[in-house]
């Protein structure tokens, strides 16, 4: 008989380096896919409650949304800081500038504006906001998810880039109208006014930063709008190519 040799190589570097590129390359989508899940079950559970609870209370379900959902929706948007992060780090691809701006206005107006003013809690704007927030973000994150997996359905691609140009105007409306509510009541009770000691001897008054801030919001809203639109024909030219080649 003749002897059996059995020769084995070794992965070279390129093969090594293409290994632990495609191993982390699916690291990092098993973790954005699992943060979309997160935000997606989030954002369902509240607008899942919101829609039951006003089918079974009616319009006495408003007044008390805050008390209700608050503390997940608080969650939920403390959360979505980490989008900047991904963005930063280069494993999401969206444009830093839009996504800052939008996660900044909600964290501004949930935690400084409502949070911070209890009367301004039970009012029906309240929600509202959270109405529009949540309805938009269960769409994205429905469409982040399928994406991740590499399935692309045309009509969630057209619901998610023309939703959020309609919804998104009508949401910083809403978030100005709940700024113009909490006006009278930082300037009653003082909410973070501070008389700086000296040597700055000034004082900052807040309810003029918030008007200042309403200016920023709608001019931050226009930027915004032009980038939904640049990324809804940029995606939907891409799906219906997709379409055309299969």
């Amino acid at each position: 008989m003749k002897p059996h040799f059995e020769i084995r190589t070794t992965p070279s570097l390129g093969e090594n380096q293409h290994m632990r590129d495609r191993s982390s390359s699916f690291t990092v989508k098993t973790y954005l896919f699992v943060y979309d899940l997160m935000q997606f079950c989030g954002h369902s559970w509240i607008f899942t409650n919101m829609i039951i609870r006003y089918m079974s209370f009616g319009k006495d379900s408003l007044a008390d949304t805050f008390y209700s959902i608050g503390l997940v929706m608080r969650l939920c948007q403390l959360l979505s800081v980490l989008e900047i992060l991904h963005i930063l780090i280069g494993i999401d691809k969206s444009r830093l500038l839009p996504r800052f701006l939008q996660i900044t206005e909600r964290i501004v107006v949930l935690f400084v504006v409502i949070n911070s003013q209890e009367e301004v809690q039970g009012k029906y704007i309240v929600c509202v906001l959270f109405f529009l927030w949540n309805l938009l973000d269960v769409v994205r994150y429905t469409y982040n998810m399928l994406a991740r997996m590499g399935i692309h359905y045309l009509p969630l691609t057209w619901l998610n880039f023309s939703l959020c140009i309609l919804l998104y105007p009508l949401s910083v409306l809403a978030k100005a109208f709940a700024i113009c509510v909490s006006l009278p009541y930082f300037e009653t009770f003082g909410t973070y006014s501070v008389k700086l000691p000296f040597p700055f001897a000034f004082s900052v008054y807040f309810p003029y930063v918030l008007k200042m801030y309403l200016l920023v919001l709608f001019t931050g809203m226009c930027f915004i709008i032009r980038n939904l639109f640049s990324e809804r024909k940029a995606h939907l030219e891409t799906g219906n190519s997709k379409k055309k080649s299969s």
